[in-house]
């Protein structure tokens, strides 16, 4: 392939340096060579299906496809938990999913390459996301007997709560390793 290459500059550049008797000779020699066509767009109009998926830019030899293979394994662990009772569920986690989920969704359908495999797991990750959290809610509210406002309000102070500690322990971590 690359002796090939080699011949086909040295060919080319014999006729660029070969000194031209008129315009018109110029012209029509350089002209042909604008409409051809090069040999690397043979081989992609010649690939199977298989060889089509495999060197896409999304296909399996790329992060771009296993990353949302792997992914599937949180979406399969959030519905398994549909069976645990609402009080065992962790909202923060579940808020997390949610968020990831919408945030993520259309953000992969922005990138190039655009990755509907990515988009398509991250939007069913969302989902369990938001019928983990309304799950919560609804149990949080039958117990104390809340309107869901107020149950909202509720929850959003337990979670300020939980970032807050988290904070000063991080905080606390840090001062102890200067010390």
């Amino acid at each position: 392939m690359s002796s090939r290459l080699g011949l086909r500059f040295l060919h080319a550049s014999r006729q660029t340096l070969r000194p031209c008797q008129t315009k018109q000779q110029l012209v029509r020699r350089n002209l042909g060579r604008r409409w051809q066509s090069t040999d690397a767009a043979a081989p992609a109009a010649e690939q199977s299906g298989f060889a089509k998926i495999w060197n896409s830019p999304i296909g399996p030899k790329t992060v771009h496809f296993w990353a949302p293979v792997m992914k599937w394994g949180l979406v399969i662990a959030g519905i398994s938990d549909f069976a645990r009772p609402a009080e065992k569920l962790s909202l923060t986690q579940n808020v997390a999913l949610m968020c990831t989920g919408a945030i993520w969704t259309r953000w992969c359908l922005i990138i190039k390459p655009r990755n509907v495999l990515l988009a398509t797991v991250n939007f069913f990750l969302g989902c369990v996301g938001v019928t983990q959290v309304s799950r919560i809610f609804m149990y949080r509210r039958s117990v104390e007997g809340q309107s869901a406002v107020e149950a909202a309000k509720d929850v959003a102070i337990d979670m300020k709560e939980t970032a807050v500690d988290a904070a000063k322990d991080g905080a606390a971590k840090v001062k102890s390793a200067v010390q």
